[in-house]
This record gives structure tokens, sequence and C-alpha cells, in this order.
């Protein structure tokens, strides 16, 4: 059973990045979203996603080492936001 955080971050990252053409269980949860050869984010991608991830949950995400780590992975921005975003 799918996690429904993991879920709604794995819909939420689909749809920041406009990627149409793959559905939410094909996004690997412990794959890694920066320098992934096939979901890998580039700069501009992490911001958008981070100011999503911002305005979604009510998070700030502090600076680019912070976004860094907390992007490493589905998994790990679920972790991340579980520890941050009050209520999750």
């Amino acid at each position: 059973m799918t996690d429904p955080l993991t879920l709604r971050l794995q819909h939420l990252i689909l749809a920041t990045l406009k990627l149409d053409d793959v559905r939410p269980e094909e996004l690997p949860v412990d794959e890694p979203l920066i320098g992934s050869p096939r979901f890998g984010l580039d700069s501009l991608d992490a911001l958008e996603l981070v100011l999503a991830i911002e305005h979604e949950f009510g998070v700030k995400i502090g600076s680019s080492e912070e976004s860094r780590s907390a992007l490493g992975s589905v998994n790990t921005l679920a972790a991340y936001l579980r520890t941050h975003a009050p209520g999750l």
C-alpha cells in the first residue's frame, strides 16, 4: 500500500515539472531526484519544486544545501516534510 504523503509528493513533482507522460507510480521513491539520468532536476527545476513544496505544505526550505538534502528522493522529501511540516 502506497503511503498517502508519498503519493501526494509524486503527483506534486510530476505536475510541477510538467512530466505529463509519467504516471506517479513510475516515479521511484528511492531514486535520486537531482542528478538522476531519468528524472534528474536542474537548478531551475529544483527551485520550482522547492517553491511548490513550500506553498503546498507551508514549510520553508532555507538554504540550497537544505533543499539539496530534502530533494534527495521522494522518500527523503517525505521524511523531511514529516519532520518540518505541522500535521504530517
